[in-house]
């Protein structure tokens, strides 16, 4: 283990040993695992990190954080009164912070560059740098945890759709995929389409089956196949695809396809 902090509040530790470390006391620590997973265990229930996200550990958290090996993790301590004067939290841990997009991404190259900087910086130096840090780490988990405003959820409605028409081929889209991408978390994604009365998988599968629907209608697909309809819009089988298209339009997609002709 590694200190690369000083002799101020903050610290900025370097984790590469597997250990077990209790977080009791200390001020809050927020856990950048970079490399491997760190399993976090607290009333018996687990929470992993991996590469990617993050946890916020309040100092009375009874938690234990293990690291399997080989793991790399920094752990950056802030000073009690930096987050409490920002956020109001439970006293349980905050995981599963996004750090791959939007502000949790930024807030992520920042400690690294830190670390990596930290031989460089004079003391007044680094705790500025963990200022700022500490100050977009707390906007990142109060825009998780606060509840969208209407015309926010209104806003990510319109470019979660338009986000979908334009990857409705892809067989990975999730909503999972679409909050990382767009920066956003997958609640917020889940509460603005809860409001148009719908939800990611259903968006998806629409946008999947009006998709399937036009090329069949359109004399340039007339020669491909079900199947490869089926494979080319993200559906997992010509069956399913099938199944799906009954069920939203009454019709399978063979008997379109020879109305459409026929007419």
């Amino acid at each position: 283990m590694d200190d690369l902090g000083g002799p101020g509040a903050y610290r900025l530790v370097l984790c590469t040993a597997d250990r077990a470390e209790p977080f009791t006391a200390g001020g809050y620590r927020f856990l950048l695992p970079l490399h491997g997973e760190l399993l976090m265990l607290q009333d018996g229930r687990e929470a992993r990190l991996g590469p990617g996200t993050g946890g916020l550990v309040p100092p009375a958290a009874p938690l234990r954080v293990v690291q399997r090996r080989p793991a790399r993790a920094l752990v950056m301590t802030i000073p009690v009164h930096e987050v409490d004067g920002r956020l109001d939290l439970p006293p349980r841990p905050v995981t599963g912070l996004d750090l791959t997009a939007g502000l949790g991404r930024v807030v992520a190259d920042m400690v690294r560059a830190v670390g990596e900087e930290r031989d460089t910086l004079s003391e007044p130096q680094f705790d500025a740098a963990c200022d700022r840090i500490t100050e977009l780490l707390c906007l990142a988990v109060a825009g998780r945890h606060r509840p969208p405003s209407p015309g926010h959820l209104a806003e990510v409605e319109a470019v979660v759709r338009r986000y979908v028409r334009e990857h409705a081929t892809d067989p990975g889209l999730t909503g999972t995929a679409m909050a990382q991408d767009l920066g956003w978390s997958l609640r917020q994604i889940q509460l603005a389409l809860q409001r148009a009365g719908t939800t990611p998988r259903e968006l998806i599968r629409e946008e999947r089956l009006r998709l399937v629907r036009d090329r069949l209608r359109n004399p340039l697909y007339r020669h491909v196949t079900i199947t490869d309809l089926a494979h080319a819009t993200g559906f997992s089988s010509a069956s399913a695809l099938s199944h799906a298209f009954r069920q939203r339009f009454g019709i399978s997609p063979r008997e379109l396809r020879r109305r459409t002709a026929h007419r």
